[in-house]
Parts: structure tokens; C-alpha cells; sequence
């Protein structure tokens, strides 16, 4: 995928929820995967043209994982021009040692986003861009209607009111297929989860039912994201259909 693809895939979803405005300070959740890398990319690309003019920060939640080297990202925010931290933590200790949680992903994404948002609060954000793409989307809908029994994604934009916090997600209309090529088509600096649960989630169980039912169902994928967005969800903004028009962008 080239940049240009994913630059108009991104600017479609910002335009359309109206996720960025004029002066914001957004920070980029980057756990060293291929999708918050990419999405590093994309903000850091956008923000050179964007009309409404914003800045970025990334931040890293370092987990407490041994042997986990954040060198090569550090260097790509530096080539992008995007200021880089690293927040240091003992979640893993936390999780697997110490409470040794059999359901260990909540509880690890519970503290992790609590790490997170107090560094970006320090540095004086207002918004937070996490990089769940489209399939993030679809999975998640399958995951509430399985285990929860109820119709619920992602929001493409939510306020938070405890921690005033805007949360964006740029890459709703981005696949996880789409992303993969960029990744290599950019040699983005990926490493890999050393987390033990890592495969072994209920998400991951989503994302094969997801490739099931699509290989058994062509553009069964498309159906459903169309439905989730055309569904009226209560939390979800309003979309407006033609943003260039509506914003004179």
C-alpha cells in the first residue's frame, strides 16, 4: 500500500468525524506494532499539509518486558519529527508474577491506558490517536455480540470525561491487510509482541471467525462495517458525508 492510499484513507475518517482541529495536540500510542507505527506515519505525513494545523507526540507504555528495544522507533520519530517518550512501568511483573491473572489482557489494559493518559495529561495533549483499523472494527462487534450480547464497537471519536481526553482513531477505513503492505512497503520498525498471552486471546479467536466467515462469504467484511456505521450506535458522532463540502477544505 503507498502513502497516498493510506493518507486519503485517513484524511476521509478525519474529515468525516471531524477528529482534528485547529491547534490540537495529539498523542500517538506506539507499542512498536505495525499499526501504531503506520499510524505515526500517516499523522506525522498529514500534519505537513493538513489545513487545520496540529502537533504530535508519541509515547510508549514499556511494559516491563525484557529485551524490548524501543532504539529503532526512537529513531523513526526522529526522522518524522515527531517528539518521542517512553513511559517505564512493571505491568508485566504486575500481571503475570505478582496477581497472576488468568484473564491477564484486561487487567494489562486497564493499567497500561492508565500510564498513558497520565503522561499525555503531563505533556498537555487534548487528544490521544490509537491505530484499531478496520478490522479492529468488525472484531470487536463480534466479540460484544458473542461474549456480551449486545451490538458495540469502537467509537471513531470519544470524550472522555474523567480525563478530558479526545480519543481518535484515523485508521477505521484502513484494512489490516492494507496496513501489512505499508508496513513492508515502508520497512517500518516493527517488534514483535514478547507478550506470553499474545495469540491466545479472545480477539484473536474474533479475527479467525472473521476470516472464516469472509473466505466463506465474499465482502462479508464491508457488510458488516457498513452496518456498524450506519447503525446508530448510541456514543457514535455524526457523520458528515461530504466533509470537503462541509468544511470548505
Amino acid at each position: 500500500m503507498k502513502l497516498q492510499k493510506l493518507l486519503s484513507y485517513t484524511r476521509k475518517a478525519i474529515d468525516s468525524y471531524q477528529m482534528i482541529q485547529e491547534g490540537d495536540k495529539i498523542a500517538v500510542g506506539i507499542s512498536g506494532g505495525k499499526d501504531s507505527l503506520a499510524l505515526l506515519y500517516a499523522l506525522a505525513e498529514l500534519r505537513r499539509f493538513y489545513p487545520k494545523k496540529f502537533t504530535l507526540t508519541g509515547i510508549t507504555v514499556d511494559l516491563g518486558f525484557e529485551n524490548f528495544n524501543t532504539a529503532a522507533i526512537s529513531e523513526l520519530c526522529r526522522k518524522l519529527n515527531v517528539d518521542y517518550h517512553i513511559v517505564k512501568t512493571e505491568i508485566y511483573d504486575v500481571v503475570f508474577h505478582i496477581r497472576k491473572e488468568s484473564n491477564p489482557c484486561s487487567l494489562c489494559a486497564k493499567m497500561r491506558k492508565g500510564a498513558l493518559n497520565d503522561r499525555i495529561l503531563a505533556l498537555g495533549c487534548n487528544k490521544v490517536a490509537y491505530a484499531h483499523h478496520r478490522d479492529d472494527f468488525i472484531e470487536t462487534l463480534l466479540m460484544s455480540l458473542i461474549y456480551e450480547g449486545r451490538f458495540h464497537s469502537f467509537s471513531p471519536k470519544t470524550y472522555l470525561d474523567r480525563t478530558k481526553l479526545t480519543v481518535i482513531r484515523p485508521f477505521m477505513y484502513v484494512s489490516e491487510g492494507e496496513i501489512v503492505c505499508f508496513k513492508n512497503e515502508m520497512q517500518l520498525p516493527v517488534i514483535k509482541s514478547p507478550c506470553p498471552a499474545d495469540g491466545q486471546t479472545k480477539r484473536e479467536y474474533a479475527k479467525q471467525l472473521l476470516q472464516k466467515l469472509e473466505q466463506e462469504n465474499p465482502g462479508c467484511k464491508n457488510r458488516i462495517f457498513s452496518a456498524l456505521e450506519y447503525g446508530n450506535l448510541p456514543g457514535w458522532p455524526e457523520k458528515i458525508e461530504n466533509p470537503r463540502l462541509y468544511t470548505g477544505l
